[in-house]
Parts: structure tokens; sequence; C-alpha cells
């Protein structure tokens, strides 16, 4: 008669019980569960099977994996979890993981470098084979000391000095598509609204494209806002301010979107009959503002699919020099800026 299996007591079943009720060898259950089946005999490997269905054994696959040197997860670490963004592309990190038999471990810093660094250490203990990098970078030396431990990849920010494959949006060519467009439909006083730079390079190469695009468009005219304590009046400062023409704003991504508009509908501006308004990032809510604003969509699955893929790749041996992968922003065309006489 058989009495209550373990987890019915409470406790984790051991390959030791798993062993004693097939009558066989700890080192037999070892093969089996390992995929060393064909090693064994077949009426060994059917009381073997049979005990770990009595037992409801469920064996420790961390503990396998370290044994092995191999643990099938993959490191994520993000700045904000909250930003849409940085969610959209770990889904398609996750997605691209499992297809390929990988876990992600996600670790948020909620863009604090004390998070970060504490982060780094519990990613380091976790034996991740493999590590996936979206965030401030302010700890570039233990992020290349953990480089030099184990591939690196690095999603739509740089970290100075740190030779990681690096998938991202082209920046330039989105700043270009975004002035294009505003400047063929009649804008001419153009704001870009930015969250603080603090060191984001993905931030900075937008601001760098604007200014410099802004210099070579005689038509236009452009300064750039951060947002933060004062944004509320600068912004109000160049709403009212004479100018050369219709007046649009640039969100440089989702957050500054959000601000933007928040900040708009506060001044009870006529959305977006007043002032246009075009915003880097595709997001769920874009269409329902208004008549909708105009996007320039980043292929966030994509980047998250590549970004695995390149730290596959590396896993499986791959030593070339660290490379580069920007992809094309796709303009979406809504109300938020109709033609301008």
């Amino acid at each position: 008669m058989n009495g209550p299996s373990p987890s019915a007591r409470g406790s984790r079943v051991t390959i030791s019980e798993v062993a004693e009720a097939a009558g066989v060898s700890k080192a037999s259950v070892s093969r089996y569960i390992g995929g060393d089946r064909q090693l064994l005999a077949d009426a060994t490997a059917l009381r073997i099977e049979q005990a770990i269905e009595r037992l409801d054994y469920r064996p420790n696959q961390m503990a396998r994996g370290l044994k092995r040197g191999r643990t099938r997860l993959i490191g994520m670490l993000v700045a904000d979890i909250l930003n849409p963004y940085s969610v959209a592309v770990m889904h398609g990190v996750e997605t691209a993981c499992r297809q390929h038999g990988y876990s992600l471990v996600v670790c948020n810093t909620d863009r604090s470098t004390e998070q970060e660094s504490q982060h780094l250490a519990a990613l380091r203990s976790y034996n991740v084979e493999g590590l996936i990098v979206n965030t401030l970078g302010h700890h570039a030396g233990e992020l290349q000391s953990l480089h030099d431990e184990l591939p690196m990849v690095l999603v739509d920010r740089k970290v100075e000095a740190l030779e990681a494959d690096l998938v991202g949006l082209d920046n330039r060519d989105a700043v270009r598509q975004a002035l294009d467009h505003l400047q063929q439909r009649g804008y001419r006083d153009l704001l870009l609204v930015s969250e603080p730079l603090d060191g984001t390079s993905s931030r900075q190469e937008r601001v760098t494209a604007f200014t410099g695009e802004i210099a070579r468009r005689p038509l236009l005219q452009g300064q750039v806002l951060q947002t933060g304590e004062t944004f509320r009046e600068a912004l109000q400062a160049f709403l009212v301010a004479p100018g050369p023409g219709p007046k649009a704003l640039f969100a440089a991504n989702g957050m500054a979107a959000l601000a933007a508009t928040q900040q708009l509908r506060e001044f009870g501006c006529r959305l977006f009959e007043e002032i246009g308004l075009i915003a880097l990032d595709d997001l769920d809510w874009y269409p329902l503002v208004g008549s909708g604003i105009t996007a320039l969509a980043q292929p966030t699955a994509e980047i998250g699919t590549t970004a695995f893929e390149c730290l596959l790749e590396r896993l499986r041996g791959d030593r070339e020099p660290a490379r580069h992968f920007d992809f094309k922003a796709q303009l979406i065309i809504r109300g938020s800026t109709h033609p301008r006489g």
C-alpha cells in the first residue's frame, strides 16, 4: 500500500527518493532525467518513469543547469519598465527567448544608478548566459566586467567604451522623416520635446539630428525643450511667442508625447487645430486623442527579436567585431498634422 506522496506531505521530492522507489541508483535517475535514457535498460527506464509519476517528481532545472554550466537564462536590464517602449521591446525579446528554449529574467532599475548596480550583481549570481541591456549605463565599469564574462547586447542606448552589439532605431532618419512631413504640411515653427537627456545616447542623437536638420532648412525655425519642472512655463512661452508660421511640437518619444498632450489640454488648446503634433513611437492611445496623433512607429518586436538573435549568435561562438543594427521608423499620418495654409 502506497503512503501519501511527498507533495501531499508538503516537501519537495528528491532524486534519492525517486531512486529508492524505483530500486535503482541515483546515477541511473540522473541519466534518465538528463536525456541519456538510451544508456539504461528498458526495464530500468520504465521503473524510473513510474516512480517519477507516482511521486510527482519535478527536476530542479536550475540545479541541473548549474551543474552543466547551462542555465538557459537570459538577463534583461531595463531603465524604466513603465515606459511603453521598454515593455514592447521586452515582449519581442521574451518571445524569441521562448522560441529557442530560454527563459528571460527582467530587472527594472527604475532609472536609479544604485538599483542598476544591485541588479547587475543579482544577474551575475543567477548565472545568466547572456545579457540584454536597455538602461542608463552609468556603471560602465561593471557592465564591462560582466561583458568580459558573458555575451551582451545593447538596446537603444550606447554605453561608452563598451564594445557590444547595439540594436535600435535610425534616429537621424526618423528625425528627417518627421521634419520632412511637418515642412510639407506647412509647419514652420517647431519645438522638439524630449525627456531629460541624462546621458541617454538615443535622446542625444535625436536632439543633435533635430538641430542639424533645422540648420539646413531655411524655412524652419526650431528649438529644444526638455520635460521637467520648467516644462509648463517654457511650453506656454513657445505657444504665445511670434514665429515664422504655424507651430508644431515634435515629441521625441512616447513619454514626451504624453507630457506634451497633457499640458496642451491643461492650456485649453483645441487639439489639433491650433498646434500640430508628431511623436516618435506609436502608442495605443495616439489614435484616441483628438483627431489622432501622427506617429513615427518603431519596430519594437523586430528590435527585441534581433537583440536576442544577436545574443544567441554570440552564445554560439560568434567573435566578429561589434555590430550596429539601425531600424527605420514608419510614418503613420493622423489628424494632428493636418495641412496648414
